[in-house]
């Protein structure tokens, strides 16, 4: 199924620039599971007499509305959420350990699974891996840009046996997060490669489809609800629509419908 939100097309694509947990691998499903109860309970250590459903409300909303960028911002923020409430938080970089570490745990299975040969496609987003491959056909280059450690989005994508797709294309998260940004990457892509109306990008979150749009290219919302990616998730839709979003799909198994209503070329020969 593909949501027209509005019939944006591209005339002459060069670029397509890819988020990667929750638009193409699965890998990290569930991490809001892990990082938002982890952030309640740090609040909730300071007794201001909130409830958790109170911090839970406070905790999902800036955590949704900083996915996309690196994670350093959603800790930097619980930092500020502990000062405000007369705490004296942790580095943001401490709890950015805290909760990678509590992160591992939960998708260390999932890892193994891959690292001894287990069937990658069974952690991409349906119908990701050709999608990929019609792009490349097609003369588009691809970039990925994750908000995820960088160590951990090169071997993730090696992993699931798309890297190749990308080739030194590929940008993650770094401690010194003013250094690179998803919109930093875009005037670089900008300045080098296309100009905005021949940008093309997938993404399930609000920062990256916002960043494209100002930029003047055509953002395909991914609003998939994981880990399963057979239908669109509602919270996530609306949120994207929010961010500017032309095109929302739950999964990428409608390729070459998609690639109709962007109008791109036919395949390179």
């Amino acid at each position: 199924m593909i949501e027209i939100i509005r019939p944006a097309t591209l005339s002459d694509p060069r670029v397509a620039l890819f988020d990667f947990d929750g638009t193409l691998s699965t890998i990290r499903s569930g991490w809001t599971d892990v990082m938002i109860p982890w952030m309640v309970d740090v609040l909730l250590q300071l007794k201001t007499g909130e409830t958790p459903e109170q911090l839970t409300t406070i905790v999902r909303d800036f955590v949704s509305r900083l996915t996309g960028r690196q994670t350093i911002y959603q800790m930097i923020q619980l930092a500020e959420e502990v000062r405000k409430r007369g705490g004296r938080p942790q580095d943001p970089l401490d709890y950015k350990r805290t909760y990678l570490q509590l992160l591992s745990q939960r998708i260390a299975g999932r890892i193994q699974f891959l690292r001894e040969g287990g069937d990658p496609d069974h952690f991409l987003v349906p119908g990701a891996r050709r999608l990929l491959e019609a792009l490349t056909e097609r003369g588009l280059r691809l970039y990925l840009a994750s908000g995820t450690d960088h160590p951990y989005v090169l071997e993730e994508a090696r992993l699931l046996h798309v890297a190749h797709f990308f080739g030194n294309r590929i940008f993650g998260a770094i401690d010194e997060y003013t250094r690179f940004s998803k919109a930093i990457l875009i005037q670089q892509i900008l300045q080098s490669e296309c100009c905005g109306e021949q940008l093309l990008s997938f993404g399930d979150g609000y920062v990256e489809i916002e960043n494209v749009k100002a930029a003047g290219g055509v953002a395909v919302g991914v609003a998939t609800d994981e880990p399963e990616c057979r239908r669109v998730d509602e919270w996530k839709r609306q949120r994207l629509i929010a961010a500017g979003a032309d095109y929302i799909i739950p999964n990428y198994l409608a390729v070459e419908e998609l690639l109709a209503h962007l109008r791109l070329p036919a395949p390179v020969e």
